[in-house]
């Protein structure tokens, strides 16, 4: 039985169940993945699983997101011991977990810089959805009908992708077009932005939306210096799409994905599949459908 693929936590809009889907577009060996918007990482995660490359640029807007990785990665023994004395807090605590939740996002908001606060936040609020205020105030509420991940389940997590990350990523927090100019041939950059369909000027999810202009002359710019690329980007749900296709002139090979069932639309009483969009870069796609794989760049 094939072993199966880690994660720290959930974390909605991971790409972690499309992640086998996405596998067999990229080559057997490479040199580096690169993500910019990693969120969780679940990319770095499967591609790590699999021994296709052995380096990787993790980044993301969002720092606290970053900061989990980066310890979860590094000094897993840490993070798992402070999430633990967390989550048992909230049994004792005087006004109830709930209650418990929120003095931790107000430790948070205020400051604390401690990433086991975030994680906890993140494994014990609604749909592991990461939600921010106007002024950059984590807004999510607590999901009632559960306690967060049990650290004895996290612990397996955490050291499961430390197993295959550690010593061998890198991790920022900082604009994406100062990630891609790291990107070099041999690399592949794996890209999930903030979908159109989400937000226009300003992403929740990531703090700050990206600008459909500078985000095409950006691929444009890894065109011209011969970076290979995939984008998963918007797609639709049921008969409505969403978000602007990317243009042809990038000469970027389409597909969808299926995604599965539309968890909003679940709640809304409907049974709505999602197709997800992939983009893949026209070198990358050329090696592909000639069954050339990329060699290491090591």
């Amino acid at each position: 039985m094939k072993a199966s693929v880690p994660h720290i936590v959930q974390y909605q809009g991971s790409k972690r169940k499309l992640a086998p889907k996405i596998l067999p577009f990229l080559p057997i060996r490479f040199g580096r993945l690169i993500e910019p918007f990693a969120g969780m990482a679940a990319m770095s995660i499967a591609v790590a699983k699999e021994h296709r490359s052995e380096r990787f640029v993790i980044n993301d807007l969002n720092e606290p997101l970053v900061g989990i990785l980066r310890e979860a990665v590094n000094n897993p023994e840490h993070i798992i011991s402070a999430y633990t004395a967390i989550w048992n807090e909230q049994f004792d605590y005087e006004s109830g977990s709930e209650a418990h939740y929120y003095h931790i996002r107000n430790c948070f908001n205020r400051g604390d810089k401690n990433p086991a606060l975030m994680l906890y936040i993140l494994a014990r609020c609604v749909k592991g959805a990461v939600r921010y205020s106007a002024n950059g105030q984590f807004n999510q509420s607590p999901d009632k009908r559960r306690n967060g991940t049990n650290p004895i389940t996290l612990k397996k997590n955490i050291y499961g992708v430390s197993q295959i990350l550690k010593g061998k990523s890198n991790f920022y927090s900082c604009d994406y077009r100062e990630i891609l100019e790291m990107a070099r041939p041999g690399d592949i950059v794996y890209m999930d932005p903030p979908y159109q369909g989400v937000c226009t000027s300003r992403d929740s999810r990531y703090l700050s939306g990206i600008n459909f202009k500078e985000f095409v002359d950006s691929l444009n710019r890894l065109n011209s210096r011969n970076i290979d690329y995939i984008i998963s980007y918007d797609g639709f749900c049921g008969n409505k799409e969403y978000g602007e296709d990317l243009p042809e002139d990038l000469g970027l090979k389409k597909l969808y994905l299926d995604a599965g069932l539309s968890t909003q639309s679940l709640f809304n009483g409907k049974k709505l599949v999602t197709k997800e969009s992939l983009y893949i870069s026209h070198n990358l796609n050329k090696r592909r459908e000639a069954s050339q794989p990329v060699l290491p760049l090591f």
